[in-house]
């Protein structure tokens, strides 16, 4: 189970959720009102906090109806939010539409996925195990 701590001036807001059953992906919501111009970049707040279990990360990603009908998206995507940070979750959004978008408090930004995930550690060898593949890079699998 992860915390979540809702800041005060927030407590209205609707809590990260998923829409429909089988949804990967819960929906996080602007505290804020932003005009986010074409072309610029803006940092809109959740007013949430969270705590994840250990061994966990959550990954912010864009909400794909924004992005096909207006190009708002995130530059970073997907951004990742560790065990540890206890700040406020916020999302970095761009416009890369044709026009100015408004976005309104209580409106769906972004969307959040929880991942587990193992840390490793290096170790330095000579030689790597040889693989069909090999060295072949971008596009090497074919078309």
């Amino acid at each position: 189970m992860a915390k979540v701590k809702v800041l005060q001036m927030h407590v209205d807001l609707p809590l990260p959720k998923y829409q429909t059953m089988l949804s990967a992906g819960m929906d996080v919501y602007s505290a804020i009102d932003v005009l986010l111009k074409k072309g610029e970049i803006e940092l809109v707040p959740t007013g949430l906090k969270i705590a994840l279990p250990e061994g966990f990360e959550l990954h912010i990603r864009p909400r794909s109806g924004l992005a096909l009908k207006y190009g708002i998206s995130l530059p970073n995507t997907p951004a990742t939010i560790d065990a540890d940070f206890r700040g406020e979750l916020k999302v970095i959004m761009i416009n890369h539409g044709k026009e100015d978008f408004v976005i309104k408090r209580g409106d769906r930004i972004a969307q959040i996925v929880l991942n587990k995930f193992e840390q490793i550690e290096w170790e330095i060898v000579e030689e790597l195990d040889k693989t069909t593949r090999g060295e072949g890079s971008f596009g090497s699998t074919g078309v």
